[in-house]
């Protein structure tokens, strides 16, 4: 059989991009060389956080008002809950990059962004310590996502459609044909498809290389926390982003919905690769340091270890998305380098990866996201 399209990796990206071709009429395969909503890569931890004044490029804000919107759309059509509304409270310097970015998002797209004076803080959040230097901005109608149960309910949308999925088995090589792609699995199948999209997280390096741009990956852990305090309940306490002197990179987490508080660094981790990945997480390294870190911004959060797991950020030279159609095949679309804040835009990165696949465009604005910025040396 010849498909439409057919998609290399199916976590957060591919799964939402099998459902959105699936739900078009599109005759679709995906393939992941793991099983269904794993957590050997970079779409599992239980909660990953949502929110539209988006520090790193406030050309990302339409994107993610779109995610939010099919965030929503999943739900129902799965029915299943996959979005929290907490709020994000983020805490910064005035000057930090953090507290910088969200203010310019939330000028520029006219965001709801609340500023928390001192006394504010302490009447919402009386445990936590904000150092005197440090302002507070409060997004209410930001959130948390379930990764796991997100990729799931695309998967369930995606083969409800009609989409083929085939787990545990990976992409040997793929080759352009007349009419599209001979790929070649390694258990031996093959598979011929129209048009071709590669989503392969951490397993994108040799495939952006090859077309000059480099790529990191970076081992980063997260923590769960019991507290020894009510006062970081999910019904309490929201999402936080921490730029804080001092730290190896900034603190993010999660509040307690029956889990434990999850914690964080943003990218301080080593870089090795996705084949020599340590994962195992070790005391003094790993734990200590975040554990040290989040106990000085909310005392009493970490007071006994849950759980702890290895994720990989995939890193471009600039940390913003590679979303395009590859320079010598029209028909071929990358989507990777996501940099350890692509998870939320999910379902939107499924659109685009679809209108781009059947409809030839999108109206997306992707240009800040093409690979054309490396070739002329603007990052």
């Amino acid at each position: 059989m010849r498909y439409d399209v057919a998609v290399i990796g199916l976590g957060g990206m591919g799964s939402a991009i099998l459902a959105q071709c699936a739900a078009r009429g599109a005759s679709v395969i995906g393939v992941e060389q793991y099983r269904a909503a794993h957590d050997l890569g970079s779409s599992h931890g239980k909660m990953r956080m949502i929110r539209k004044a988006y520090f790193e490029d406030a050309a990302y804000v339409p994107l993610v008002c779109r995610a939010f919107e099919l965030w929503r759309e999943l739900e129902r059509a799965a029915g299943t809950q996959i979005l929290q509304v907490t709020g994000v409270l983020t805490v910064g310097e005035e000057t930090s990059a953090i507290i910088t970015g969200t203010r310019r998002a939330s000028v520029e797209h006219d965001l709801a962004i609340a500023s928390l004076s001192r006394r504010e803080m302490g009447a919402r959040y009386p445990t936590v310590k904000i150092l005197a230097d440090e302002v507070a901005l409060f997004e209410a109608d930001a959130g948390v996502l379930d990764p796991e149960g997100a990729v799931s309910a695309h998967l369930k949308i995606a083969r409800a459609h009609g989409a083929e999925a085939r787990f545990e088995v990976t992409m040997a090589s793929w080759q352009a044909a007349d009419d599209g792609f001979d790929i070649l699995l390694a258990n031996g199948q093959r598979i011929a498809a129209r048009t071709l999209v590669l989503s392969l997280g951490p397993w994108f390096k040799e495939t952006l290389e090859a077309l000059g741009v480099s790529i990191r990956i970076q081992r980063n852990v997260q923590a769960w926390f019991t507290p020894r305090t009510d006062a970081y309940r999910a019904s309490e306490f929201p999402a936080f982003l921490l730029d804080r002197r001092g730290l190896p990179a900034p603190l993010y987490g999660f509040p307690d919905f029956g889990d434990g508080v999850k914690t964080a660094f943003h990218g301080s981790g080593d870089f090795t690769a996705a084949e020599q990945l340590d994962r195992n997480v070790h005391a003094a390294r790993d734990l200590d340091p975040l554990r040290d870190a989040t106990e000085a911004w909310m005392p009493g959060s970490t007071q006994t270890l849950r759980h702890a797991s290895v994720c990989m950020y995939t890193l471009t030279p600039d940390e913003h998305f590679v979303i395009d159609r590859h320079p010598a095949h029209a028909n071929l679309i990358l989507c990777g380098g996501f940099s350890g804040h692509g998870f939320k835009f999910a379902p939107v990165i499924g659109e685009i990866a679809a209108d781009l696949a059947l409809n030839g465009g999108t109206r997306h604005d992707l240009d800040f996201l093409s690979l054309r910025r490396f070739q002329t040396g603007k990052h």
